[in-house]
């Protein structure tokens, strides 16, 4: 069945509207995490280095930063100094004014600079915080780094003794999908409670 064509209004509003969402991820996945919230209406501020901003930007094809143009549209872009004496202060404070806030960093790095989830949520209790890893926030692994690629080898290496009576299907998906697909769920529940009392079908 085809998909009816639908009119562009750059106007309309998404079921996400009235979410607020600081991003302070790098690369593909707290940006794809963010750009769908985006998509479905969510306020989006990006929060970057100054000069440099998001690693992202750095991926250029034939000289264009095609993937930050893709991965960036519909946001909003802050400029603050992690390492800085006024960040942590500063994080606080826009802590405050958010639904979710969404990182990426080095292992417990926020709790480096005094600003760990405890403390964002003493600032705003209804604040959702998504720490996007390789490997989690708990277990064995917790403080490697991970992209896609290695979590992707663990996962092949982990079925190296394992005895197929046939190829393996193709089974990987990026993990950075993944990721965003089970937390945008989580994350989309606003919208749905609000097209629920509005009688608006999700």
């Amino acid at each position: 069945m085809p998909i009816p064509r639908q009119p562009f209004d750059p106007d309309h509003e998404g079921p996400l509207r009235g979410v607020r969402v600081l991003d302070f991820s790098r690369l593909v996945a707290g940006n794809m995490l963010s750009l769908q919230l985006a998509d479905f209406g969510a306020e989006v501020v990006k929060v970057e280095s100054p000069g440099r901003g998001d690693t992202l930007r750095d991926w250029r094809e034939a000289g264009v930063s095609v993937y930050w143009k893709v991965y960036a549209r519909n946001k909003k872009s802050i400029a603050v100094d992690l390492k800085s004496s006024e960040a942590p202060g500063i994080i606080l404070d826009l802590a405050g004014h958010f639904d979710v806030l969404i990182e990426s960093f080095r292992f417990r790095y926020l709790e480096k600079l005094g600003v760990g989830p405890d403390r964002l949520l003493e600032r705003n209790p209804r604040l959702v915080v998504v720490r996007v890893s390789g490997f989690g926030q708990t277990g064995p692994y917790a403080k490697r780094p991970g992209v896609d690629p290695v979590n992707d080898e663990v996962f092949v290496t982990s079925l190296a003794d394992c005895n197929f009576s046939r190829p393996l299907p193709q089974l990987f998906t990026p993990a950075s999908r993944v990721l965003d697909g089970r937390t945008r769920n989580c994350l989309s529940s606003p919208g749905r409670d609000r097209a629920q009392k509005e009688g608006v079908e999700s």
